[in-house]
């Protein structure tokens, strides 16, 4: 068993935006589960659920943005390579 005492917060659909139709149980440890309590009062969410599901799209959303954002240089930074390859090659009479 974990030293660590956990709660189980429901995430439930009445707590969350209508686009949500399922949900799943998160287990959150209690202290981290009393800072977002904390948090509820200064912010624009009733729940913890709704809070944790606003904060976790926005985290990924970041996350998958930055992916995109690594692809596209990843290949823009290969086609500059390229073509650096190509006219080496061709100076040095390997390509015509």
């Amino acid at each position: 068993m974990d030293t660590m005492a956990q709660r189980n917060t429901d995430i439930t659909a009445s707590s969350l935006p209508p686009e949500h139709t399922t949900t799943s149980t998160v287990m959150l440890p209690p202290s981290l589960e009393t800072r977002i309590e904390a948090r509820l009062a200064r912010s624009e969410f009733e729940t913890v659920e709704g809070y944790v599901t606003f904060v976790l799209e926005e985290v990924l959303t970041r996350v998958e943005d930055a992916d995109d954002d690594e692809a596209d240089a990843g290949s823009h930074a290969d086609s500059v390579d390229r073509s650096e390859v190509d006219r080496r090659l061709r100076s040095l009479g390997y390509l015509e």
